[in-house]
């Protein structure tokens, strides 16, 4: 039992590097522990080379939740000389206590503040149960990358490709995730709303990179059907973030994850368009045409969906690199609807190519970002979100 007056300290600055791996399993040990005992688990760092923030705390929720992430940030600190102290902090709530439900406001939290971790224990614990509830596996199952799409099809394709892939216990799941190898792949459905679910609650495990791989209607004349359009931006018609996330607020994909997958088209011959992608909550936008076409001719866009400038405006909200590689389903403004017949046959030939170019882009994040990739473009100038700056 670890109890209320457990405490484990681990000073960076007295350790060999053979050392460190050692020290930072015993944090991890005591967060769990307190956590299993109904404690909130906080961790304490403090930062000799920091002149404004010297000292940061943290509170936890199911620790083995990240605790790959906790592995590397805990890493990095102690080889630069931190020293971190892990200890309960407070009893853990119940979803039932009406304390936990005031807690989960995260304007009464505020992001915008410097803090080890971006959200509060009661937030961390909310999310990790939705994740398992929306997505049919256990938060701990979700890797360090997540791709989402739209449709089944590339789920058929992930299971194809990694036949012991792990999915949802039990069926009729809303948004299906199936995990192999580190990486996660979610069937967030169409539409806005399940964008900004999902996304709201994958914040909580930090993954390092979050890419949308779902269809789009192409918009420009020499577009074909099964080409693929990497967004350099948004135009946010979806309305679902505008309250927390006002549209003056730029919202770009990251630039090495968009590096990477243009290698990745260009590896492979692949057509494709660089540009704006036209984000809206109305799927048939069609049927009143005059605002929507006004408002893509405006931005220059070249594709329209339903998902992905939802899931870019989350990821630069809770400072997680993303990405947005679609593939043209349908071209509505040039006769080309999408309709039964021709989308059964441009799915069967475009889901493999499609994750596979994904797929080859995450291996690359890996391979030359194994510690994550650079997200100061999405963090403020004041936060260290872990990390060692």
């Amino acid at each position: 039992m670890y109890g209320a007056s457990v405490e484990e300290v681990v000073d960076g600055a007295g350790l060999n590097p053979a050392e460190v791996g050692k020290g930072v399993g015993r944090l991890l040990d005591v967060l769990d522990g307190v956590d299993a005992d109904g404690w909130y688990p906080m961790l304490e760092v403090v930062r000799p080379w920091s002149e404004h923030n010297p000292r940061i705390t943290g509170e936890f929720a199911r620790p083995a939740a990240i605790r790959d992430y906790l592995r590397r940030e805990l890493t990095a600190l102690l080889r630069k000389g931190a020293a971190v102290t892990a200890r309960p902090s407070r009893r853990a709530l119940p979803f039932t206590d009406p304390e936990f439900f005031a807690a989960l406001d995260e304007e009464r939290f505020d992001l915008r503040a410097k803090k080890l971790f971006l959200f509060g224990p009661e937030r961390m614990a909310l999310s990790l149960d939705r994740l398992s509830h929306y997505c049919g596996t256990p938060a701990e199952s979700f890797g360090r990358y997540v791709l989402f799409t739209n449709y089944a099809m590339h789920v058929e394709a992930f299971k194809e490709r990694f036949p012991d892939a792990e999915g949802p216990a039990r069926p009729d799941v809303q948004m299906p995730a199936w995990h192999h190898d580190g990486v996660s792949l979610v069937n967030i459905g169409v539409g806005p709303s399940n964008a900004k679910t999902v996304t709201d609650h994958l914040a909580v495990l930090r993954p390092d990179a979050m890419i949308m791989i779902g269809h789009c209607g192409g918009l420009r004349n020499h577009q074909r059907l099964g080409d693929f359009v990497l967004a350099t931006s948004y135009l946010r018609e979806d309305h679902v973030l505008d309250r927390v996330l006002p549209l003056t607020v730029p919202v770009i994909p990251n630039h090495r994850l968009n590096t990477f997958l243009l290698d990745a088209l260009d590896e492979r011959d692949a057509r494709h368009r660089l540009g704006v992608v036209h984000t809206t909550a109305n799927r048939n936008w069609e049927f009143n045409q005059a605002t929507t076409l006004a408002a893509m001719q405006a931005s220059r866009a070249v594709a329209v969906d339903m998902e992905s400038a939802t899931i870019a405006a989350n990821g630069f909200r809770y400072r997680i690199p993303n990405a947005t590689l679609l593939c043209v389903s349908d071209k509505p403004l040039h006769a080309s609807p999408k309709l039964s017949a021709s989308a059964s046959a441009f799915y069967e030939a475009s889901k493999r190519e499609h994750l596979g170019i994904a797929l080859s882009c995450v291996d690359r994040v890996r391979r030359e970002h194994p510690n994550g990739l650079p997200s100061q473009e999405i963090r403020s100038p004041d936060e260290p979100l872990f990390g060692v700056e």
